[in-house]
């Protein structure tokens, strides 16, 4: 992999998790941050450059796809789950 392309894929990587990061329901933000690593991780011995340029198009087209959810997600808001409550003592 080129440097210029690998620096874009770990550029693309790091945006999509900082983006996933950004959901305001637990279980999405938790999915989100697993399936983007996991997806990353399976690619990562990927050598066909054509291959890797449709796989960072793709990559481009979900980063769009998260930052629209976290958008409608913030515009309704729930309640926090109670694993996400950490100012409650423990018993």
């Amino acid at each position: 992999m080129a440097s210029s392309s690998r620096a874009q894929v770990l550029d693309l990587y790091r945006a999509m998790l900082r983006e996933s990061k950004r959901f305001s329901a637990y279980n999405y933000r938790t999915y989100a941050v697993r399936r983007i690593r996991d997806a990353f991780r399976e690619n990562k011995n990927v050598k066909d450059p054509v291959e890797i340029q449709t796989l960072v198009n793709k990559a481009k087209r979900d980063l769009g796809i998260i930052r629209r959810q976290v958008h409608i997600g913030q515009l309704y808001s729930t309640d926090k789950l109670i694993i996400e409550n950490r100012d409650m003592p423990r018993t």
